[in-house]
């Protein structure tokens, strides 16, 4: 079976992968080793156009949707 899960607002579309790739790169620029990500949750909100993430239960932030 495949999975797709995509997001579309405002005109925009964004994928999983996309925001997935985005939580990547803001561990990985936080001078993580991108082998030391365990787990990965992201909760999106629309309506601030911010896709909140908790990595690893302790690394939080955030990055634009």
């Amino acid at each position: 079976m495949k999975e797709e899960f995509t997001i579309q607002f405002a005109g925009r579309e964004k994928t999983e992968e996309d925001l997935m790739n985005e939580a990547h790169k803001a561990w990985t620029s936080a001078g993580n080793k991108a082998d030391e990500l365990k787990s990965c949750s992201l909760y999106i909100q629309p309506e601030t156009e911010k896709v909140y993430y908790v990595m690893n239960d302790e690394f939080k932030g955030d990055f634009a949707l």
